[in-house]
């Protein structure tokens, strides 16, 4: 495959996960993240869709190498099977999943497990049934759908660099979405970043600091030594309840609009 084949597929990549991305304006040899808006969730999914494109392993600690479009196009050239490059290793096993556990929340027996590859239809419907103000602060965007590719992303993950929550009840026999939690691992696999949503019918329920509570467990005990997130800075309540959970806050060098909050686990 030429340069410019790779090239096609890599931005081809990208923009399935920023459809906003305009690749004919990205500078090539200047960092994609300080040109494009992907958060750590979307770029990991770049990063996953330039594995199957390619039919390569990236290892985590590569993916410091890969901060612009030419040195992306540069690994993918020296990882193809015929450039002498280091063989694929595809296939990873999934690793042990989460839970399940059940808690009780209002009147309703609530079950807090892993999420799995075939929710994509549950997590669909939770997304599009959020508040456009809930979904805002989620997502920080305001399209009412998902794409496929984000929504794939989302639900068909390893639970080892990307691990996800789900808290369900039950509704005439069929499970029903309530509020997720996830993080994803930091290059160097010792910080992750967690998002969480919850339906707007259970804010302040309560179910937010279960699925917290439950994440930050996994996090401990599979060794991290901090969680953090992105908080938009208009986002009072999930400030506060980041403060309740032991987060601290601090400025984010990158955007003025959004807090970073942190906090250690060991």
């Amino acid at each position: 495959m030429e340069t410019e084949e790779i090239r096609l597929a890599v931005n081809t990549a990208i923009e399935s996960i920023a459809p906003e991305a305009g690749m004919k304006a990205v500078r090539p040899d200047a960092p994609l993240r300080e040109q494009v808006d992907l958060d750590s969730m979307d770029w990991l999914n770049v990063v996953a869709a330039v594995q199957e494109r390619f039919g390569i392993e990236i290892p985590e600690s590569d993916y410091a190498r890969l901060d612009t479009v030419d040195s992306i196009i540069a690994y993918v050239s020296s990882r193809r099977p015929d450039s002498g490059g280091a063989p694929s290793s595809r296939g990873a096993p999934v690793a042990a999943p989460v839970g399940p556990t059940s808690h009780r929340v209002g009147g309703d027996t609530v079950r807090v497990r892993s999420m799995r590859r075939e929710d994509l239809p549950m997590e669909a419907d939770f997304v599009r049934h959020l508040s456009s103000d809930a979904r805002y602060k989620r997502f920080m965007l305001t399209l009412r759908e998902l794409s496929p590719a984000k929504l794939k992303y989302l639900t068909d993950v390893d639970q080892d660099r990307h691990v996800a929550l789900v808290a369900t009840v039950d509704r005439d026999g069929h499970e029903l979405e309530v509020g997720v939690a996830r993080y994803v691992l930091d290059p160097a696999g010792t910080s992750g970043e967690f998002a969480i949503a919850v339906d707007d019918a259970w804010q302040g329920s309560g179910l937010a600091g279960i699925l917290m509570h439950a994440l930050i467990d996994v996090a401990r005990s599979r060794g991290l030594a901090t969680m953090e997130g992105i908080v938009l800075r208009s986002n009072d309540r999930m400030l506060r309840f980041a403060r309740q959970l032991g987060f601290r806050a601090e400025p984010d060098p990158e955007d003025p609009q959004t807090i970073r909050v942190v906090r250690d686990l060991r």
